[in-house]
């Protein structure tokens, strides 16, 4: 645990990542770098702060550690500087933060870990994050939003020209995909039918964008070829689909076990 507290720092600022920060937009883009560096490392800090007051179950810790590792490869690497001149590898960026961080961040459960180390405070918050499982059709709605804005000709090439518009693109991607899948993981009894219903539904306009970037007869952000457009429509249409049918699936499977018992062989 000390070893991997003492490896953030030197991981989130090497001269590498800063390198390719400033390729990717001068000093803007070597600044931005810094600040999601900085917000990354003391969300893992209070989280290894927090486990400390309060322990989690080795499964919980390991999602955890693999969502916020997941983060850091896809936004401080080369990744994230190949993106801004591919639309499939961009999308392929977006997939690794709305698909595999946040549902990683969801299955750890960290609030207690937080909620330990604020010692309950602001309670309002904690409030309003306990309630997701009440609401996931509101969440599927707000994070549909956010995704299909973000990926409008008009956003999508902001977010590439400007280092903080891009910073903004990726956390709100992260926050409501978190919001999300929490509230549909982590659905109350009484709104696990509507969790299997707003995944659907995700599944559906999130295979209708991939479609609409895939068949597009012409380019439609303005830049790169219509090859590597189509590829990252295929990319959200296949593979993106494929996360959106298992989590549906184990929600299903939930709500089945609650009305008809489990299962039996």
């Amino acid at each position: 645990m000390r070893s991997l507290t003492r490896a953030l720092p030197v991981a989130m600022w090497s001269p590498a990542a800063l390198a390719h920060a400033e390729a990717a937009g001068g000093a803007a883009g070597a600044a931005t770098e810094v600040v999601g560096a900085l917000v990354l490392a003391a969300v893992w800090l209070a989280y290894l702060a927090g486990a400390r007051r309060r322990r989690a179950p080795r499964r919980a810790v390991a999602c955890f550690h693999a969502g916020q590792l997941t983060v850091l490869l896809t936004a401080f690497g080369p990744l994230d500087v190949l993106a801004a001149d591919s639309a499939a590898l961009h999308m392929t960026q977006h997939m690794c933060f709305m698909l595999v961080a946040a549902p990683l961040w969801v299955l750890a459960n960290p609030l207690p870990q937080f909620r330990a180390l604020a010692r309950g405070r602001p309670a309002g918050l904690w409030r309003l994050l306990a309630r997701t499982g009440h609401a996931p059709a509101v969440w599927a709605v707000v994070h549909g939003a956010t995704l299909w804005f973000w990926h409008a000709p008009g956003p999508y090439r902001l977010a590439l020209a400007d280092p903080w518009w891009h910073l903004v693109e990726h956390a709100s991607f992260l926050i409501t995909a978190a919001l999300f899948w929490a509230s549909s993981l982590h659905a109350y009894p009484q709104a696990r039918g509507a969790a299997v219903v707003a995944v659907a539904a995700t599944l559906m306009h999130t295979g209708l964008l991939g479609a609409l970037l895939t068949l597009a007869p012409f380019p439609l952000y303005g830049r790169g070829s219509i090859e590597d457009q189509q590829l990252a429509g295929l990319l959200m249409w296949g593979p993106g689909g494929l996360f959106y049918l298992a989590g549906g699936a184990w929600i299903a499977q939930r709500w089945f076990a609650l009305r008809h018992g489990p299962l039996r062989g």
